[in-house]
């Protein structure tokens, strides 16, 4: 297949427009047009886990298709926010204890290991130096953040441990408490809010987060989870396993849990997707609800995951039913929520601006949350949706 790389598709697309050469590079080069991922915010240095996810995305299509401006995009966005001495600013604060900003760590050891520059190291050691002195609950889990005691989350998974677990494989690869710590990591977070035999509107998936203090006003008697399954807080999850899989040693034994979990979590995102529409609820535990809708990150991170779990082997599709769903969602996705615009690039809607568990964490809070027009959340997860689509 041939891909474009040229900053637009050079086709003006109208209501009813020609299908792309790659969605993935369409998507890419109109959220840089915009200036999108690239560090700042109004012009202001800004350390934005979202960044960190679609410099992943053009990460992958630099590998993919060789252009350069690509690396260069990431470069210059990871330069926003680290000085020449590779000390990290842009609101960075170490004693905040906030897993998100962790997330654009990866793209600081992406260009250690491209250009052997030192402040790359210094960057990524300091994030590292955050984990040291993080808090965690009893049993070890990470907070989400200080401001929430106790409290772990879906997201911070991702936030967290990809960073964690590419450090650890660039510069301590025989550090054995680490791969212990991050293995630990994937499964309190999936024994602590999988829904079990005794959950009502049961999908089988894993709630948006847990309070091991049980003080939160969401948090159950019995594990202190919070009330409903999130999409996109299980899309985060989900694009975890699948990453940390491909840098876990397979020798290590938290290869084979991680492995367990996402088999476990599979089949079970499959059945939750909408029959007709074939994409995901923003509540996926209460589908059809009235104010429930389909949204548009959270669908896009579970055929991410699913295409590259089967890709790799790493989840058997032996009859197709996992491809099946993914390449209906897809369609429905670029059908419904891509919108050509008058210059060539695209705009993504129906991503949710935000879900947190710093409210009451009912079914009322997520759908009251505003839609966004090309939300940086859903643009990177539909790069790295269609970067795995194009490899069928």
């Amino acid at each position: 297949m041939f891909f474009l790389t040229a900053i637009f598709l050079g086709t003006i697309f109208s209501s009813v427009y020609a299908t792309p050469y790659s969605y993935a590079t369409w998507a890419a080069n109109s959220a840089i047009a915009r200036g999108q991922g690239n560090g700042l915010s109004n012009g202001v240095p800004l350390v934005a886990y979202d960044h960190g996810e679609f410099q992943w995305a053009l990460r992958l299509l630099y590998e993919r298709d060789g252009n350069e401006r690509y690396l260069d995009y990431i470069m210059t966005g990871a330069n926003n926010i680290v000085y020449d001495n590779g000390t990290v600013h842009g609101s960075y604060n170490v004693s905040d204890y906030v897993l998100d900003p962790l997330r654009t760590g990866p793209t600081f050891l992406y260009l250690l290991n491209i250009t052997g520059e030192s402040k790359w190291n210094i960057a990524a050691d300091i994030f590292r130096g955050q984990l040291n002195s993080h808090p965690r609950t009893a049993q070890g889990q990470f907070w989400h953040k200080l401001i929430y005691p106790n409290q772990g989350w879906l997201d911070g998974i991702y936030m967290g441990e990809v960073f964690y677990a590419q450090y650890t494989h660039d510069l301590q690869p025989s550090n054995i408490t680490a791969w212990d710590d991050i293995a630990s990591q994937f499964w309190l977070m999936f024994s602590n809010t999988i829904q079990n035999a005794t959950a009502s509107n049961n999908t089988h998936l894993m709630y948006h987060g847990y309070d091991y203090s049980h003080t939160a006003v969401w948090a159950s008697p019995d594990r202190g989870h919070s009330r409903e399954v999130w999409d996109r807080a299980l899309g985060w999850y989900m694009m975890a396993l699948v990453d940390v899989l491909d840098i876990l040693p397979t020798s290590h034994p938290g290869h084979a849990v991680l492995l367990n979990i996402l088999q476990t979590l599979t089949p079970q995102v499959r059945d939750a997707a909408d029959r007709v529409s074939g994409v995901w609820w923003l509540v996926m535990t209460q589908p059809g609800r009235e104010g429930n809708y389909f949204e548009s990150s959270g669908s896009a991170m579970f055929v991410y995951a699913l295409l590259k779990a089967v890709r790799l082997g790493r989840v058997q599709d032996t009859n197709g039913s996992i491809v099946a769903a993914t390449r209906k969602a897809y369609e429905y996705m670029v059908q419904n929520w891509i919108i050509p615009d008058d210059n060539g690039t695209m705009s993504w809607n129906n991503t949710v601006v935000v879900g947190s568990l710093n409210l009451a964490g009912d079914f009322d809070y997520y759908i009251s949350q505003p839609i966004d027009l090309n939300d940086l959340k859903g643009i990177g997860a539909f790069v790295l949706a269609s970067i795995e689509y194009e490899k069928l």
